[in-house]
């Protein structure tokens, strides 16, 4: 069956980083665009950053251009998130999404997310 397994969250003051990893199983990865989206507390899903199946597009919000950069290892089956220069508002909890729209945003399976906590 599909699984997605995030990894690598945990507490890390502000300008620090952090290396998020989701492994994938039950599919052919490289097949789909890959997701990372984000819950703060008391707020709503927020897409973070999106990836096509080869790795070569990548597309990140905003709020996080300049600081984030999704990639992929279609080898391993692993997506990643490398978060630089954290904010106190990157505190959410991180899920990787499979998209099943080509990159449009329909998700089918969703990790059961990894915590960030940015604090000093």
């Amino acid at each position: 069956q599909v699984q997605l397994v995030e990894s690598g969250g945990g507490l890390v003051q502000p300008g620090g980083s952090q290396r998020l990893s989701c492994a994938a199983s039950g599919f052919t990865f490289s097949s789909y665009w890959m997701y990372w989206v984000r819950q703060a507390p008391g707020k709503g899903l927020e897409w973070v950053s999106a990836i096509n199946t080869g790795g070569g597009y990548t597309y990140h919000t905003d709020s996080v251009k300049g600081r984030f950069t999704i990639s992929r290892d279609n080898a391993e089956n692993t997506l990643y998130l490398q978060m630089n220069s954290l904010k106190p508002e990157d505190t959410a909890l991180y899920y990787c999404a499979r998209d099943v729209s080509g990159g449009w945003g329909t998700f089918d399976y969703w990790g059961q997310g990894t915590q960030v906590t940015v604090s000093s």
